[in-house]
This record gives structure tokens, sequence and C-alpha cells, in this order.
């Protein structure tokens, strides 16, 4: 009996599965929203020069005279190309003859400036403290900005690869319970960094354990789920990704001190680690990794839960031992033989770019679904990782592509189109994978081969790989 007639036994979709689904959703809305948290926590607000005149609190309006602080801005502070005010230098000293001049403006190279020695002063109308104004990472020091949000990616790629393969290893609640407790200590510490590198290492080890979250609570709502249903659930899956970041939006628009935005998101992680404790583990996973006690209890379980009577007798040990034949097929390696926009045109490419992402997004949750399908139950948690870390490289490649507009202004466009079309080609080759059950060793990817693309689910019954 394939696992899938198992599951059907116990219950393919019901009560244990919503549920299920209620404690997973949650934590992955969430852990998505640390993935955008420095567009807010990291945002740039205006800023100038502090200078005594005007900043210090010691300096009385008599010290000033009758000169408003407008006026006295004009003289300290020099103007930039779009006649703003200089943000990173200002006046070595008061230039007085400005304020004789009325509607012109001279040529300010003329005139000695100083970078900005003395600190500061920043626009707090939109953010009360960002990580920006924590650690003034302006000017000379706003290279230092992106660097937080690689060392995040830099985790995700680290944590898919190494969690990843520990989830094979030992199980994927066991794996997503610690990284629900890491992402809760890490993130709500970083709250309170005390130094810029501190914050940096924190974030790191906060992108290691986020992407842990998504995929393990990915897998253990999938392999629990029917044929029939998996691309339902897998689409509320990236719907509920997409929900935490929209959400973190609104978050930032009600918290506007990084500090608390930074824990708002982070704490509740304590509280679904200890709810996690109500997670089942991979039946599916037990089974194949030769644990049929275990597999065969996570199972009766669930039949409890979703009120099926009478199914013990489908559910003997003699079924999941059978399993144990598939332990040594692990050692296979035949699963791998298998910018700124211009001005003209402006709603034709913003109509454009809506579509484009559309369509990114629907490829995005196409590939998950078939990608979860093809992959078998004792590499799929790897396989995630290597997803998970191929995906975070294009995301460190994306912004160098974007600096090949100097030589051509739509290189860059030009390569995101064609590699999708390059890819496309290769779909077709792929086998069909609809409402058929999810692959558990390589041999079942071996057998899938013989299975053609228009095979129903009565055809998959009969030829599945026997357990």
């Amino acid at each position: 009996m394939a696992f899938e007639e198992l599951l059907n036994e116990v219950g393919g979709l019901g009560k244990f599965q919503i549920i299920q689904m209620v404690f997973i959703l949650p934590p992955v809305m969430i852990a998505a929203c640390h993935i955008l948290l420095e567009n807010f926590t990291a945002a740039i607000p205006g800023h100038r020069c502090w200078v005594p005149i005007l900043d210090n609190d010691t300096v009385s309006d008599n010290d000033t005279g009758i000169f408003s602080p407008d006026v006295l801005l004009r003289i300290i502070i020099p103007l930039d190309s779009n006649l703003k005010p200089e943000k990173c230098h200002r006046f070595l000293l008061p230039q007085w003859q400005l304020l004789q001049l009325n509607g012109t403006f001279p040529n300010m190279t003329d005139l000695d400036t100083e970078p900005c020695v003395d600190g500061w002063v920043y626009d707090r109308s939109s953010f009360s403290s960002t990580i920006v104004t924590e650690w003034d990472l302006v000017c000379d020091y706003q290279s230092q900005k992106p660097v937080v949000q690689s060392l995040f990616m830099a985790g995700m790629l680290v944590g898919g690869l190494i969690y990843g393969h520990l989830s094979d290893r030992f199980g994927r609640k066991l794996i997503l319970r610690w990284c629900l407790l890491q992402l809760a200590i890490s993130g709500t510490c970083a709250a309170f960094a005390p130094t810029f590198l501190i914050y940096c290492s924190l974030r790191f080890w906060s992108g290691c354990s986020a992407v842990v979250i998504i995929t393990n609570n990915w897998m253990l709502i999938v392999e629990w789920t029917r044929s029939q249903s998996k691309a339902m659930v897998i689409t509320l899956i990236t719907c509920a990704i997409s929900i935490g970041q929209i959400m973190l939006g609104g978050l930032a628009f009600v918290f506007r001190d990084w500090h608390t935005l930074q824990l708002v998101v982070s704490i509740p992680f304590f509280v679904f680690f200890f709810s996690s404790r109500w997670l089942v583990e991979s039946a599916r996973w037990l089974i194949i990794t030769n644990k049929p006690d275990e597999g065969l209890k996570e199972l009766k379980k669930v039949a409890h839960r979703n009120g099926i009577k009478n199914a013990e007798a489908a559910l003997n040990m003699e079924i999941c031992k059978h399993n144990t034949l598939f332990w040594h097929l692990y050692q296979s390696t035949a699963l791998w033989e298998q910018y700124f926009p211009v001005p003209e045109m402006q709603t034709l490419r913003v109509t454009l770019a809506s579509v484009g992402i559309s369509c990114v997004a629907a490829s995005i949750t196409s590939y998950s679904v078939h990608c979860n399908e093809l992959i078998p139950t004792l590499l799929r948690a790897k396989a995630l990782g290597l997803d998970v870390m191929a995906s975070r490289c294009g995301s460190a490649l994306a912004p160098l592509l974007m600096t090949l507009v100097v030589y051509l202004p739509t290189l860059p466009w030009i390569i995101y189109g064609v590699c999708p079309i390059i890819a496309s080609l290769v779909v077709p080759f792929q086998p069909e994978t609809r409402n058929l059950p999810l692959l558990d060793t390589i041999q079942d990817v071996e057998n899938n081969k013989k299975f053609s693309r228009e095979a129903n689910e009565k055809d998959f019954y009969i030829k599945v790989t026997k357990f």
C-alpha cells in the first residue's frame, strides 16, 4: 500500500490538516516580514550636517539675533545641484554674503566646505528612529547600510543549506522548533544591539532561521496533504508569505521606531515556539527513514483527530515495515541525473511592470508546486535548501546586473526576460505530477518516468511503488 493510500485512510484533508495550517501560516507570515524588514528599519530619512548655531540647545535666541532658522541654514549649509541643502557638507565658516543675494545662486565650489564632523540632524517626520539614525549610516558611511540586508540573505543561504540537511537527517519538526527559538532570540536581541556589528551578526542568524521556518512549515503541511489538495495548500502558503509582506507595511506605519518594529516581528516567535509542540512530525519522513513505529503512531494520531474510526486495521506494522527496503536507496545519485524609469510612457511602463510581477508571482507558485512534487521525501529538505541557496545567489546578483545600464540601459531587462524564456524550454521535458502522490524515494522517481503525462489517478494507484 502506497503512503498516499495510508494518508487517505487517516484523512487526506480533514480537521487535522486545517489545524496544522492554523499553526503553520502565522509563523510563515511573520517570517516573511523579516525578509523585507530593512526596507523600514534601515530607511534613510532626510538629513543635513549638525551645526552649533542652529542645533545646539545651549545657544539662545539672543545669540542668533533676528535671523530665522531658514536664513541661518542658508549661510551655513551649501546647496546641492537640485538647490536643496547639502546632506554631507557644511560651510567651513558662515557665508554672510549669501544674505545679499536675491534669487541668484553663486558657484558653491568656490566656497570652502567641510564634512559633517559633528554629526547629522535627521528628519523624523516619517520615522522617529531607524538603524541609519542610530549609527549615522549616511554620507561616507552609507555603503554600510546594504551590508545588513546582504548578511540576512547570506544567512538564508547558509541556513537553507545546513538546516535543510539537518531536517532530512533529524526531522522537520525538531529543526523547525529550533529555528523558531533561534529567530525569537536573535530578532529580539537585535532590537537592543549596542553596536552596528552586533546588529549585523544577529540579522545573519535571523536569516539562517527565517528561511527554515518557511520551508519546514511548508513540508509539514504538504507531506500530510493528499495529492488533489497539494496545489491549493501550497498556494495558501505562498499567499501567506505575500500577506506577511503586506502586513509589514502596515506595522511600519504604526510603529515608527525601529526598535519597536523589530520587537513586534520577533517576540511572536516565542509564542510560535511553544505552540509548535502540537505540530505533528511528517509520517512520510518517519517511514522513509526507517522509523515505522513512530510513523504508525503519528498516522493513528492523525486518524483520531480527523475522526476516522477503525483505521488501525489498515495502519498495521507490516505495511510500514516494508519501507525499510528504501533505506539503501538513500545512497543513490540517480535523482541528480535527471532603473529608474524615464517619464515617457509612464502609464505603459507601470502597466507592463505590474503584469510582469504578476506573472513572476504566478510562476513562483507553480514552480513551488511542481518542485515539491518532483523531489522525493528523502531529499526534499536538502533540495529546498539548495533551491533557497540558488534564489539567494540570484538576489545577490540582481543589484550587480543593474550596473550594466552604463553599457546599455535595457541590457538588465533583456537578461531578465531572456532567462525565463530559456528556462521555459526545458519545462515540456518535466513529468506531469498533477493529482499524483508525493514521491518518497529515488526509486519512485525512476519508476515515475514510466508514467504517461496523461496518467489519471486511477492508473497511478496501480503503478505506484508499494510500501
